[in-house]
């Protein structure tokens, strides 16, 4: 609809809104701000923003690494007191030592007549100790050079070889062929050794030296090395140059005068 001015011009007619207009960028009046935006997007409307991630607060130091290093602290140290005790252990004169095994007869400390030694007698010789330790003996000593002897030998030849610190293991003749395998183990090839079967034993494995006896039950008992380790040619009362090789080699419970040594008697 137009208007016609005096001057016959047509001007339209000027509408009064009752509200007003609203302004660029802003809601309409009564809208609410943030009305139609999607959920959790920003009010810059750069978008939803991401989310927080939280953040973990540690508990304490992890023990892991801790007992670790104390584990092998522990380790080390053991091992260290082990070699310091070991080196103090043979550090002690063999007498002392040979004390120490468990079960062990020191006839030198019980019968110090018995173990005079460089007592030489023909024929058969009666022993109150069975097997003997010391006392009279045959001139002709059985050779003890690792040597294993199937059957029962002289025990006049015996006690001479252990007057030259040979350590000398019996055992009962019906020993378990096991046992019997270990304790030759033990003899072969090792001078100042023998072995033989032994009629009567009260326990089934007896070793003897000059002036020492271990009796045991069985070829695993660790006493046998001890005792080996700590008494063979230690307990030698001729030195350790006493002779073991040429010496007699025949079995038999009945001394050989007539086999005699190669060599100087020791």
């Amino acid at each position: 609809m137009s208007i016609s001015t005096p001057g016959g011009e047509q001007r339209r007619p000027t509408v009064v809104s009752t509200g007003k207009k609203p302004a660029a960028g802003r809601p309409a009046s009564g809208a609410k701000a943030g009305a139609g935006k999607p959920k959790g997007a920003s009010s810059g409307g750069k978008g939803p923003r991401k989310p927080v991630t939280p953040v973990k607060v540690s508990q304490g130091r992890s023990l892991g690494p801790i007992a670790l290093f104390v584990a092998v602290g522990v380790i080390a140290v053991a091992i260290i007191g082990y070699g310091a005790w070991a080196a103090f252990q043979g550090s002690k004169p063999w007498e002392e030592r040979a004390n120490a095994i468990d079960g062990i007869v020191n006839y030198r400390e019980k019968d110090p007549e018995l173990v005079k030694g460089s007592n030489h007698q023909p024929g058969q010789i009666k022993y109150d100790i069975l097997p003997p330790v010391a006392g009279p003996h045959n001139q002709a000593w059985q050779n003890c050079m690792g040597d294993v002897y199937p059957a029962p030998i002289a025990n006049e030849h015996a006690v001479h070889s252990l007057e030259h610190g040979a350590i000398w293991i019996t055992y009962r003749p019906d020993l378990p062929a096991d046992q019997v395998s270990k304790l030759a183990d033990k003899v072969r090839g090792n001078e100042k050794m023998l072995m033989s079967p032994f009629e009567g034993l009260d326990k089934p494995i007896s070793l003897q030296t000059w002036g020492y006896q271990l009796k045991v039950d069985n070829a695993d008992d660790k006493r046998i090395d001890e005792f080996i380790k700590t008494l063979r040619v230690n307990a030698s009362i001729e030195g350790p140059t006493a002779l073991c090789n040429q010496g007699i080699t025949a079995t038999g419970t009945t001394p050989r005068d007539d086999l005699q040594p190669q060599m100087p008697t020791q």
